[in-house]
């Protein structure tokens, strides 16, 4: 993101974004990547939509049985907020968060997600 001090623009890091790594299967990895590019966006802007709806929800049915065998490791940054409230219902439920955010796919809303262009943002 770009901060305007003084009338110049200077870049900033976005302080509530953290690194996360996780393990998502590589399909669904392989077709969240084909969304974003279709709807010029980012996978974790999708996935973060996905799991506010989720979380909204409040509720998950999930089969531990029917976790994928082609898990790949999956390194982006998240909004701190939301990765907190995902672990604590990941916990709660008695899952992994990257359960959560593997089943939280089904629930992204295109329309809410954030753009490409987001990152690169003005704030004053």
């Amino acid at each position: 993101m770009w901060k305007s001090v003084d009338g110049r623009l200077v870049q900033a890091t976005d302080n509530s974004r953290v690194k996360f790594r996780t393990n998502i299967s590589k399909t669904v990895l392989n077709n969240l990547k084909k969304m974003a590019d279709d709807h010029n966006t980012h996978v974790n802007y999708l996935l973060e939509s996905g799991l506010r709806n989720l979380l909204e929800q409040g509720e998950i049915m999930y089969s531990k049985e029917s976790r994928p065998k082609d898990r790949v490791q999956y390194k982006t940054t998240y909004n701190q907020e939301l990765l907190e409230s995902t672990k604590d219902f990941a916990k709660k439920h008695d899952l992994r968060t990257n359960d959560i955010i593997e089943f939280s796919v089904q629930f992204i809303d295109i329309n809410k997600s954030k753009d490409r262009a987001h990152r690169y943002r003005i704030e004053k």
